[in-house]
């Protein structure tokens, strides 16, 4: 496994769930799972076969001796298996502060949409509240899926902002909503 120089824990759980440093042998299914799910992400094209084993081999690869990456990804599973992947990117280190990503399995979201996501929440929050004492934490989604804002909200994130028409999305001008959480320790 691999395992992240910043980070003190390697494995984050909450019951038979669990993020571990992004595993080599998931990217097919997250390349998949992004490609079906482009149309909430910022990617602008899918994603082939070359793109992934680049990003993985020249990118992903490096994050893990770094002192500061500006991003840390997580496989995410259950019972070992892995049904998302996710981390937190965009760190910035002088204001500790990081934005979140997550991405299911697209099958899941039909039924488990709001029960993945509170849970991967809550263990994403161990990883930058607990061990890397980040101040803040927060989401930017565009204005596509309200359920998102419920899953969020369940899980103490406050609404702190509205960017309207701020990306274009399928000939259309769309807002942005940004969601954080700030740790009440530091």
């Amino acid at each position: 496994m691999n395992s992240y120089k910043v980070l003190n824990k390697q494995v984050f759980s909450n019951g038979n769930y669990s993020i571990v440093p992004i595993r080599f042998e998931d990217r097919m299914d997250i390349m998949k799972w992004r490609n079906e799910q482009i149309y909430h992400l910022r990617q602008n094209k899918p994603l082939t076969l070359e793109d992934q084993e680049k990003y993985f081999n020249n990118v992903v690869a490096k994050l893990f001796d770094q002192e500061q990456p500006n991003q840390l990804l997580f496989s995410y599973l259950e019972n070992g298996v892995c049904i998302g992947y996710g981390g937190l990117v965009h760190i910035n280190w002088i204001d500790r502060n990081a934005e979140i990503s997550f991405v299911m399995n697209t099958i899941l979201e039909i039924n488990d949409f709001q029960d993945n996501w509170i849970n991967y929440l809550k263990i994403i929050e161990k990883v930058a509240f607990d061990d890397l004492k980040f101040h803040k934490i927060f989401t930017y989604a565009f204005d596509l899926r309200p359920h998102l804002y419920q899953a969020l909200e369940k899980a103490d994130f406050t609404k702190e902002a509205q960017l309207k028409e701020h990306c274009f999305f399928d000939g259309n001008y769309i807002d942005v909503v940004i969601h954080s959480k700030t740790n009440e320790v530091c």
